[in-house]
């Protein structure tokens, strides 16, 4: 007959020195661990070799856990952008777009800023105008450009003095009646002014075009340096116009010069003033011209450092 399964261990001896073994094992192991414990709090850098080497021995096995871990969060965010790639790149589509039209429209901004800024600080001392008028008529169909203002010889109006409006020059007086005046307009084929560019003085002329632009030809030769939106004012040479007063701004280049867009038209224009001619010669606002001449020898005083032949040293002489 069979012996029973469930027999209890004081029935087998190998069963007894297993339990026994175990038992003895697990207080070993207790009091080694203990002992170890002991030892790593008094002396805390004695087992650092044997921490190293445990590291060493899980370093594998912790790198490729950091692997997986990396590559498992790269997949999701790899299936996450394939599943929005399309919204995202139209959105993204869309700020680029919007952020060229700003950009041309900050360009824009500035070169018109840059403009302004030219056009007002271009005159430090304005003259004193001679009168105020109205501009009562102006030839828009004929080929001479002339314009016709209600202030004339009464107010003191002269040929050959500048008219202006708030915007620039508008021409200069050709004929003077009793209270009214002719202006020749600068975009007459026959009118011609000194000018030059407002960012760098850059030497030029003015003349009309007839159809209510200007021809800007420079000075110099060689390659044409202007571009569309370079300010033009006068120069003053010559005299007659007051340098500094808004004229024209490029608008299209040519192979000599551009052609400017006038900045006073008469069309648009109601009131003008009558500035006097611009006397280089007789302007105060301009330094007086440097002396360049040699400084005149001192005279000598009479009868001063003279000494008289054969007198005495230390005697004053008779």
């Amino acid at each position: 007959m069979a012996p029973p399964a469930n027999r209890r261990s004081g029935n087998s001896r190998r069963a007894q020195y297993s339990a026994f073994l175990g038992v003895v094992a697990c207080v070993v192991g207790a009091g080694l661990g203990a002992l170890l414990l002991i030892a790593s709090l008094a002396e805390r850098s004695a087992y650092g070799w044997l921490r190293a080497l445990g590291s060493d021995i899980t370093a594998p096995a912790a790198r490729t856990a950091t692997t997986l871990r990396s590559t498992t969060s790269s997949l999701g965010d790899m299936l996450a952008g394939y599943a929005t790639w399309g919204p995202e790149n139209a959105r993204l589509r869309r700020e680029v777009a919007l952020a060229r039209v700003r950009l041309v429209g900050a360009a824009a901004d500035a070169d018109e800023n840059r403009r302004l800024k030219a056009l007002l600080g271009l005159s430090a001392a304005a003259p004193r105008p001679v009168a105020t008028a109205w501009l009562i008529a102006s030839s828009g169909s004929s080929v001479r450009r002339y314009a016709v203002i209600s202030a004339g010889a009464a107010q003191g109006v002269q040929q050959g003095m500048p008219v202006r409006s708030p915007l620039g020059l508008v021409g200069r007086v050709l004929e003077v009646g009793r209270v009214s005046a002719r202006v020749l307009l600068i975009t007459d084929s026959e009118s011609i002014v000194p000018v030059r560019r407002a960012s760098d003085g850059l030497p030029g002329f003015a003349s009309g075009r007839a159809d209510g632009t200007l021809q800007l030809r420079l000075l110099t030769m060689g390659i044409n340096p202007l571009k569309p939106g370079d300010a033009f004012v006068t120069s003053g040479s010559g005299g007659l116009f007051w340098p500094g007063t808004p004229i024209a701004v490029v608008g299209q280049l040519t192979h000599d010069g551009a052609i400017g867009r006038v900045l006073a038209d008469p069309a648009a224009s109601e009131m003008v003033v009558v500035q006097p001619e611009w006397n280089p010669a007789a302007d105060t606002t301009l330094p007086p011209p440097l002396d360049t001449a040699p400084p005149k020898p001192k005279a000598k005083p009479k009868g001063k450092g003279k000494i008289k032949i054969g007198a005495k040293p230390g005697s004053r002489p008779r």
